[in-house]
């Protein structure tokens, strides 16, 4: 097996004797690796590198987003979740299949194990690697940015028995937030896909005692508000928050549902 940490420690640089082709291969397999020192460690490091400096030529990072695409359907949820951070980094770097994006969408809302972390397997974090790949697509300018708010809309509005316990709702929000910085969207873009939240959560709808994702979506759309009232970092580091341009209207919408899913 390669040594990843050699190849990191020398900054990046493809061992001499080894097929560059055969080594990303290898990377892709690591990625699904169920122990959490081969997936998440350097193999993780230097595919990321790699991508970005662009080593990995654009029909190779093509099949891997294909290859990624795929995972979704694996059986093994450290394989699946794993299949968003790859794909995030690929569509940074320029490359874009509409194929990753119908993929994507079919995965994340049904998605079931929803675990931040396990003991034996690391770091899962199914809604927080699907947050960031939203969030990617949602600002793509080939990707519907009314579908991603949607799309976000049926994952908090999908059934679970699991509570977020690792800040995964903060990832959540503040991608809706970014996709919600497009400025193609109309007032009714903006606040529409709300809709479905209200209708799954309103007031009418109330149990007690609640439920996992009822409390998973008023802890996201709680720090929404936040966001929408002070503005979206871009993931870019120490960049200014960005203004939602229907930010008003947004505040408005929120409130309304978020006083109808605690009304008494």
């Amino acid at each position: 097996m390669t040594d990843w940490n050699s190849i990191e420690a020398a900054d990046y640089a493809i061992p001499a004797d080894r097929d560059p082709g055969e080594l990303v291969d290898e990377l892709s397999r690591a990625l699904a690796d169920p122990d959490p020192l081969v997936r998440d460690g350097a193999a993780y490091s230097v595919l990321h590198t790699w991508i970005e400096r662009g080593v990995i030529d654009g029909s190779r990072r093509r099949a891997l987003g294909d290859e990624m695409a795929d995972r979704f359907l694996d059986p093994e949820i450290q394989a699946r979740t794993f299949a968003p951070l790859v794909l995030d980094m690929l569509v940074a770097k320029g490359e874009f299949r509409a194929e990753w994006v119908e993929a994507f969408a079919r995965w994340y809302p049904a998605e079931e194990d929803l675990r931040g972390y396990d003991e034996e397997l690391g770091w899962l974090h199914a809604v927080a690697h699907g947050a960031d790949l939203l969030d990617r697509f949602g600002r793509h300018a080939e990707v519907d940015p009314v579908r991603m708010l949607e799309l976000a809309a049926a994952r908090l509005t999908a059934p679970t028995g699991h509570v977020l316990d690792q800040l995964e709702d903060d990832r959540l929000a503040r991608a809706i937030a970014r996709v919600l910085t497009r400025t193609d969207l109309s007032e009714r873009d903006a606040t529409g896909w709300l809709d479905a939240v209200d209708a799954e959560f309103g007031a009418d709808r109330i149990v007690t005692p609640v439920s996992a994702h009822f409390s998973n979506c008023l802890r996201t759309l709680r720090l929404l508000y936040v966001l929408a009232d002070r503005g979206v970092r871009p993931p870019t580091q120490d960049a200014a928050p960005v203004p939602l341009p229907h930010r008003e209207a947004l505040k408005t919408r929120l409130g309304e549902v978020l006083d109808r899913m605690v009304r008494r």
